[in-house]
């Protein structure tokens, strides 16, 4: 009995990995890959209807090939949202990323006081869920409730209609930086506060002023926070949904198609087309992962060839 227990032992070793495991993988798969799977399924099946649609084989699932792919690649409305989507995108990477390695580099200056609190109140926005965020600025944005246009009007000062035409990509990417700076903040803030003293200290001593030990140290050696900051940035706004859809109501210059997630959720709820809006959204998460492989190895080509110098 001892003998064989002792020659088992090692095998239960071996497979305890697995065990601890087999939970997260059992999830992954069921809530995750199936879903995806399913998904892509459905994206090359139609619905075929016989005659005025009604009775009993009427309307059958069959199968559509690429038909739903070429479709949506021809849908003048998902393009149309892409074109707004990347519009709007142009507004807010940009901008958030600037803000966020702004105040990163404020926080980590010697000088700065209170650093907990004024992290904590950059950080909190981040707190709010999207739609809570949309509803508070959508109200800020309405002229009849707004407090900051009595202000303007009691100072005689023009008053523009944040919820129409071009402004109105101004006020969705409001919504956006507001939202999302402070956590970008915390991934290059914990990097800064990763780079040893003693550099500082080098560069001190060699004359070097804050604003240089600010562009010559801090950011080059927070360049991979700031690619993955990017990363998660350019993934977020291609997944916009939740800020054009709760200001929707609040002004006709958001349609139904605004991005091109709504015009997935309007094709599957509202045309109740699940087949056209799965290929749709496969094209969606095809985009984004070529996108997001794309920069990340460009940006692994750059690091790569940096260190070789």
């Amino acid at each position: 009995m001892t003998s064989t227990t002792a020659r088992r032992r090692p095998y239960g070793v071996k497979g305890a990995p697995y065990a601890f495991l087999l939970p997260a993988v059992a999830l992954f798969l069921l809530f995750f890959a199936l879903p995806i799977g399913y998904a892509v399924y459905l994206s090359f099946r139609k619905v075929e209807v016989s005659g005025l649609g009604l009775g009993a084989g009427a309307r059958q699932e069959v199968w559509a090939g690429f038909q739903n792919y070429t479709d949506a690649l021809g849908d003048n409305e998902l393009l149309d949202g892409a074109l707004r989507v990347l519009a709007y995108g142009c507004v807010v990477v940009p901008v958030m990323l600037g803000l966020a390695l702004l105040f990163a580099l404020m926080l980590d200056s010697e000088k700065v006081r209170f650093t907990a609190v004024t992290r904590l109140a950059i950080f909190l926005p981040y707190a709010v869920p999207g739609v809570v965020a949309a509803l508070l600025w959508g109200f800020l944005y309405l002229p009849d409730v707004s407090p900051f246009y009595f202000v303007l009007e009691r100072l005689g000062l023009p008053q523009p209609d944040l919820l129409d035409g071009g402004p109105l990509y101004l006020a969705l990417s409001n919504i956006a930086i507001w939202g999302g700076t402070g956590f970008n903040m915390i991934v290059i803030y914990t990097s800064l506060q990763a780079i040893p003293a003693e550099v500082y200290e080098a560069a001190k001593l060699d004359g070097a002023s804050p604003l240089q030990i600010a562009l010559r140290i801090k950011i080059p050696m927070v360049a991979p926070s700031l690619v993955l900051t990017f990363f998660f940035s350019i993934i977020a706004t291609l997944q916009v949904f939740s800020e054009p859809t709760t200001l929707k109501p609040l002004t006709n210059s958001v349609s139904t198609t605004w991005s091109p997630l709504m015009k997935v959720y309007q094709d599957a709820f509202g045309k109740g087309d699940i087949h056209a809006a799965a290929a749709q959204a496969a094209i969606i998460a095809l985009v984004t992962l070529v996108l997001s492989f794309g920069f990340l190895r460009a940006a692994n080509r750059r690091n790569k060839q940096e260190a070789a110098r």
